[in-house]
C-alpha cells in the first residue's frame, strides 16, 4: 500500500472514530503471514517474516492433510501467524479488542512484541483486551499456536478430554475467523468470557403469540465505563427485518455507571408483526443496541437474532407450539472438506448444511465440540435447529478434566444464546453423573435463563436423571418417554462409498467386500449405494414407528451419524468415514433422497414422495430388483411407457420389482394413494455413450470474491450428446487453472484420495473441485479434458475487496441471505393420532418386581426367574386392544418365544423380531382388562446378532449377555387401542 494511500485511510479512520458513531468492528481475516514451524522471536516488531507465505484467514496450516491423511497422521505441532495492521492517530483514547472465533490448540498472542495472553481450549471464542499495546499507525500482532494432540495446559499439566485422535480432526492454527473491534471506553462488552470474562448483549423474547405474530422483546447489555469519570447514558433498541425496516424501537430510562465499574441495562417491549424462526425458515432480525451520552450515539452493537417458543415435555419437542419430530444428523463439529478442513466461506457452510435440510432433515447434533461460529450462523439462515455441545470425548470426568468441560460449555453459552437454531445444550457425548447435569443447567440458567433451551446428555433414562436431565437417549438404540424427550443419538452407523451403485455397475463392488476390521469381516462398513440407503431406511423405520402420535409413550426421533463423508473414525477402505449421506464434496448418495422421502413432515409423512433406488444405464440382457423407496400407498412400475405392475411396500416405505431386465428408455416409478391415485413419481432415463465433459460453478451470491479464502465449488460431468450424464462413467478428467486462484481440487478413491491432483476421475459420472481466489481481482479460467470427450472450459471473474491497513470493512458473511425453504411454521397439527395408550395400573409376577415392565424408566426391567417367564398386567380401565408393544431385554441380539392371552385365550403367538428397542406385536381384538404375557421356550439368538458398530462394546450393551435362556425380561410393556 502506497505511503498516500495509508495517509488517507488514517485520515478516513480517524474521523470515524472521533465522531460518536463510535465503535467500528473490522474483518480481522486479511494479510497475514504464516510459518509452519517453531521461530523463535517472531514476536518482536523486528522480525523479518519476508519469506513467510501470504495468507488470509481462516485457514488451516496443515489444511493439505485433510482427506488426504488419516486424522492420526494429521501434522501437528507449532506454527506462526503474524499480521501488520494499522490505526488512526487517537486510539489511545479508545478500547481495542480482538475477538478470534477459536484457535487449534493453543494460541499465544503478542502485540507489538507485547505479550498478551494466552488460550488453549482449542475450541471455544476468545479475545483480548489490545488497548495497551496497540498505537497509532503501524502495529504487529503475532500467534504463536500449538496443536499437539498431546498438548498440556500449561498452569496445571492437564490433557484436554476432547484432543482425541478419534474423533477431533485436527485442523492446525487459527482456522476460524477473527474480528477487531474499536469501541469507546463507555461500551457494550463482548460475548467473550475466556480472557475478557465479559458476557456482551443477551437478547429474547416471552409472552409469545405465535398466530398473531407478537412477543415481547427483551434486550440487555453488560456495559463497562473505562473513563476516569462516571457516566450517565441512555440505552436505545431498534429492531429490525432483513430487509432493514424498522419492526420496534424502544429504550430504557437514563442511568448511570461509575468510573471502572460494570453494569447490565435492559430495555424490554411488546412487538407485533413479527416472523417466527422455524425449521426451514430463517427469520432473523437485526437488533442494534446503541448507548448515548447527552443524547448522541456513542456505542451500537448489532446483534443478529431469531425469535422461536420451544417446550420439551410429555416426551415431546414442540417448536413454536407444534410438535416436532427429531430428524437429523450427528455431524462432526470439523464439517470438513478435501484439501480445506473446516475453513470454508460462510455461502458454502450453508450450501453445504441447506443440503441436510434439502434432505428434510430439522436437527443436527454437533459432536463432541462446540461447532464455530459460522456454523452456528449458518444453520440460524437455513432453519436447522443443532444440539451444542462443549467439549468431552466419551465418558464422565472429574478434577480440572471436568473444570476445563464446564469453563468451555459456559464460553460457548455466552458466545451462542443470541442464535436461535440452538436449542439444546449437550453436557456430555455420554451420560453424566446428576451432580454434573445439575451444574450445566445452573451455567444455562445463569448466562442463558430465558433463551428455551434444554439442557441434556447421551442416556439419561433413569427416572431419577430425568429429573434433572431435560432430554436424554442411548446412542443407537430406541428409547422412549412419557416425561422428557427422548432421541436416539447416532444411528445407523454403516458404511458406503458414492463411486459403488450396485453389483452389475461399474466399478463391480461386490457389496459388502472390503478389508477386515479389527480381524473380522466388515459388510456394514463397505455397502453399494443401495444396500447403504436400505439400510438407512430400516434404522429410521424403528424411531418412525414410535412417534408422536402412536401413544403415551414416545420417540422424539433420532440423528443419523453422520451427513458428510468425514475425515474421522473409518472403518471401511479408505481412511475416511463414508457413512455420509452425501460425500466429502457434498455430492449427493442414493441415501439422501431416501432420507427426503422419510423425512418429509414434521413427524407424520406430509408430502408424498418417491425414489428410484440406482440408475437406468446397464448391459444388455442385464436383469435385477428394483427398488423405490416411497411414502405413497402403492407403487407402480412403468417401462417406455408398458406397466410393469403396482406392489405395496415389502417393508416400510420400500417397494420392490423383481427380475426386472434392462431395456433402454425411461424407467417410471409413481406413487398412488390409497384410492389409487397418483400423487408423486420418479423417473430414470438411460443416457447415452459419453461425449464430453461439463463444468458448472457455484460462488459467492454476490460473486466470487478476491480476498484470498473464498472458494468456487466447480461440478464436473461426464454427459452423453444431449446433454445428459452418463451415471456409470468412471473418465479421468484433467484440470489446467489459469488466473488468480488456487487449486485445492477435490477428491476420489485412490492414491492420496486424489486431494490436491489436477487429474482425478469422475464417479457415477460426476465429481467436484474446489478452487480458492487470491487477493488478486480479475478472470480465472478452469480447462478440464479427457481421453475421447470434447472438453468444457469454465470461466470466473473475481470482485475485488477493499483491504486498507490489514482491516476490511467486508465480512465473509456479508451479502449471504437467509433462506426460506419451508415457510412459517404451519398452525395445523403435526400428526394424526394413530392409537392411544391404556394405562396399566398394577401387574403381578412369580418372580421378579412386575412393577419395573411399565415404570416409564428404561434403566429398569422385570426380569424373571429361569423358568418363570410369566407376567400378568391389569389394565387401568376395560378396552378392545390393538396391539402390544415391548421393549425386551437384549433385544438387538434377542427373540422370545411368546404366547400372549386374555382369559386363557391367545391373542398372540409368535418368535419376536429383533428391534433397536420397541416391537410392536398385532393382537386379535378382545375387551379385556387383564392381560398375560408367558415365555414358551428358551430365547434365541446371541453373539452372531450383536452389535459391533462401536468400539466400545459398554455403550452397546443390551443386557443380553446376563439372560439366561429361560428367563423372560421386559423393560417397558405398553397397550394400546385404536382411537
Amino acid at each position: 500500500m502506497t505511503p498516500q494511500r495509508i495517509a488517507t485511510f488514517l485520515a478516513i479512520l480517524t474521523l470515524a472514530l472521533s465522531a460518536h458513531a463510535a465503535r467500528e468492528t473490522y474483518n480481522f481475516n486479511p494479510a497475514w503471514r504464516l510459518h509452519i514451524g517453531d521461530a523463535p522471536g517472531a514476536e518482536a516488531r523486528a522480525f523479518d517474516d519476508a519469506a513467510w507465505k501470504p495468507v488470509t484467514l481462516p485457514r488451516a496450516w496443515n489444511e493439505d492433510d485433510a482427506f488426504a491423511k488419516d486424522i492420526v497422521d494429521h501434522r501437528t505441532g507449532i506454527a506462526w501467524y503474524r499480521k501488520h495492521f494499522t490505526l488512526p492517530k487517537d486510539v489511545g483514547q479508545r478500547k481495542v479488542f480482538i475477538e478470534f472465533e477459536g484457535a487449534r490448540q493453543a494460541a499465544e498472542v503478542w502485540v507489538n512484541g507485547q505479550r498478551i495472553g494466552l488460550h488453549e481450549n482449542g475450541i471455544t471464542a476468545f479475545g483480548f483486551d489490545l488497548s495497551r499495546a496497540v498505537k497509532p499507525g503501524d502495529n504487529l500482532i503475532a500467534v504463536r499456536t500449538d496443536n499437539r494432540w498431546d498438548y498440556r495446559e500449561q498452569a496445571t499439566g492437564q490433557r484436554y478430554q476432547w484432543a482425541d485422535r478419534n474423533f477431533n480432526a485436527n485442523y492446525g492454527g487459527l482456522p476460524k475467523n477473527l474480528r477487531l473491534h474499536v469501541t469507546d471506553k463507555l461500551y457494550q462488552t463482548l460475548p467473550l468470557f475466556s480472557n475478557l470474562g465479559t458476557t456482551g448483549v443477551y437478547v429474547h423474547a416471552s409472552d409469545f403469540d405465535i398466530q398473531a405474530g407478537r412477543a415481547t422483546v427483551t434486550a440487555e447489555a453488560q456495559v463497562r465505563n473505562e473513563h476516569d469519570q462516571p457516566r450517565r447514558f441512555g440505552y436505545a433498541v431498534t429492531l429490525r427485518d432483513r430487509g432493514g425496516k424498522v419492526v420496534a424501537a424502544f429504550k430504557a430510562p437514563l442511568q448511570t455507571v461509575a468510573a471502572g465499574a460494570t453494569t447490565t441495562v435492559a430495555a424490554r417491549a411488546p412487538v407485533k408483526g413479527l416472523q417466527f424462526w422455524s425449521w426451514g425458515h430463517g427469520a432473523l432480525y437485526d437488533v442494534q443496541t446503541t448507548l448515548t451520552v447527552d443524547g448522541k450515539p456513542i456505542d451500537t452493537v448489532n446483534t443478529r437474532t431469531g425469535f422461536r417458543q420451544t417446550e420439551f415435555a410429555n416426551g415431546m419437542v414442540k417448536l413454536n407450539g407444534r410438535v416436532i419430530q427429531l430428524k437429523g444428523y450427528a455431524q462432526r463439529t470439523s464439517n470438513e472438506w478435501p484439501a480445506i478442513g473446516l475453513s470454508v466461506p460462510p455461502w458454502l457452510s450453508d450450501y453445504g448444511n441447506g443440503q441436510m435440510l434439502a434432505s428434510n432433515a430439522n436437527f443436527v447434533r454437533w459432536m463432541h465440540t462446540a461447532p464455530w461460529k459460522q456454523d452456528v450462523e449458518s444453520l440460524d439462515r437455513i432453519g436447522l435447529m443443532q444440539a451444542m455441545p462443549a467439549g468431552d470425548s466419551e465418558a464422565d470426568v472429574t478434577g480440572r478434566r471436568w473444570e476445563q468441560r464446564m469453563e468451555a460449555m459456559r464460553d460457548a453459552i455466552v458466545y451462542f444464546r443470541n442464535n436461535p437454531s440452538i436449542v439444546m445444550y449437550e453436557a456430555g457425548n455420554r451420560g453424566v453423573s446428576a451432580e454434573h447435569m445439575a451444574e450445566v443447567r445452573a451455567l444455562r440458567d445463569r448466562f442463558d435463563p430465558h433463551g428455551g433451551r434444554a439442557a441434556g446428555s447421551r442416556e439419561m433414562l433413569s427416572r431419577a436423571l430425568q429429573g434433572v436431565a431435560e432430554y436424554g437417549g442411548e446412542m443407537l438404540y430406541i428409547n422412549k418417554s412419557a416425561r422428557r424427550p427422548m432421541w436416539a443419538m447416532e444411528y445407523s452407523r454403516d458404511e458406503g462409498a458414492r463411486k459403488f451403485w450396485d453389483e452389475l455397475s461399474p466399478p463391480f463392488h461386490q457389496n459388502g467386500d472390503g478389508p477386515p476390521h479389527k480381524g473380522e469381516p466388515a459388510p456394514s462398513y463397505n455397502h453399494n449405494q443401495d444396500s447403504h440407503a436400505l439400510e438407512n431406511v430400516r434404522r429410521w423405520v424403528d424411531y418412525w414407528r414410535e412417534r408422536p402420535g402412536t401413544g403415551t409413550r414416545v420417540s422424539s426421533g433420532g440423528v443419523n451419524i453422520i451427513f458428510s463423508d468425514s475425515n474421522t473414525h473409518h472403518r471401511g477402505a479408505e481412511n475416511y468415514r463414508r457413512s455420509g449421506e452425501v460425500d466429502a464434496m457434498r455430492i449427493p448418495k442414493d441415501g439422501f433422497f431416501a432420507h427426503q422421502v422419510m423425512w418429509d413432515g414434521w413427524v407424520d409423512v406430509e408430502r408424498p414422495r418417491a425414489h428410484l433406488l440406482g440408475h437406468w444405464n446397464y448391459a444388455a440382457g442385464a436383469v435385477k430388483t428394483i427398488t423405490v423407496i416411497s411414502s405413497a400407498a402403492r407403487v407402480l412400475l412403468t417401462l417406455n411407457g408398458k406397466p410393469l405392475g403396482a406392489v405395496d411396500a415389502s417393508e416400510p416405505f420400500v417397494f420392490r420389482f423383481e427380475n426386472v431386465r434392462f431395456e433402454p428408455g425411461e424407467l417410471r416409478a409413481i406413487g398412488l394413494d390409497k384410492d389409487g391415485r397418483q400423487v408423486c413419481e420418479d423417473v430414470r432415463v438411460t443416457a447415452g455413450a459419453p461425449a464430453a465433459l461439463k463444468l458448472t460453478a457455484q460462488t459467492h451470491p454476490q460473486r466470487l470474491q478476491a480476498d484470498g479464502a473464498d472458494l468456487a465449488l466447480v461440478q464436473v460431468e461426464v454427459v452423453d450428446a444431449q446433454g445428459r450424464r452418463n451415471p456409470i462413467a468412471l473418465d479421468t478428467v484433467k484440470f489446467t487453472l489459469d488466473g488468480p486462484a488456487e487449486w485445492r481440487g477435490g477428491i476420489a478413491q485412490g492414491p492420496g484420495n486424489f486431494v490436491l491432483a489436477r487429474e482425478l476421475p469422475v464417479e457415477g459420472g460426476v465429481n467436484r473441485v474446489l478452487v480458492r481466489s487470491t487477493t488478486e481481482a480479475g478472470t480465472i479460467r478452469l480447462r478440464a479434458e479427457a481421453q475421447g470427450l470434447a472438453p468444457a472450459m469454465l470461466e470466473l471473474r473475481s470482485q475485488r475487496v477493499e483491504i486498507v491497513g490489514g482491516l476490511s470493512k467486508r465480512f465473509p458473511a456479508d451479502g449471504v441471505p437467509p433462506q426460506s425453504a419451508r415457510g412459517a411454521t404451519p398452525a395445523t397439527p403435526a400428526f394424526t393420532v394413530g392409537r392411544i395408550a391404556v394405562p396399566v395400573a398394577s401387574a403381578e409376577a412369580a418372580s421378579g418386581d412386575a412393577a419395573k415392565a411399565f415404570d416409564d424408566d428404561e434403566s429398569t426391567s422385570w426380569t424373571s426367574a429361569s423358568g418363570q417367564g410369566a407376567i400378568r398386567f391389569h389394565l387401568a380401565e376395560a378396552a378392545t386392544l390393538s396391539e402390544l408393544t415391548l421393549k425386551l431385554g437384549g433385544w438387538r441380539e434377542r427373540q422370545y418365544p411368546l404366547r400372549i392371552s386374555v382369559d386363557g385365550m391367545p391373542v398372540y403367538q409368535g418368535l419376536t423380531p429383533r428391534s433397536l428397542g420397541y416391537v410392536t406385536l398385532p393382537l386379535k381384538a378382545h375387551h379385556v382388562q387383564v392381560v398375560s404375557i408367558e415365555l414358551t421356550g428358551d430365547a434365541q439368538g446371541g453373539a452372531d446378532a450383536a452389535n459391533t458398530e462401536v468400539a466400545n462394546q459398554k455403550i452397546v450393551d443390551t443386557g443380553a449377555s446376563r439372560l439366561g435362556r429361560g428367563v423372560l425380561a421386559i423393560v417397558e410393556a405398553e397397550f394400546y387401542r385404536l382411537p
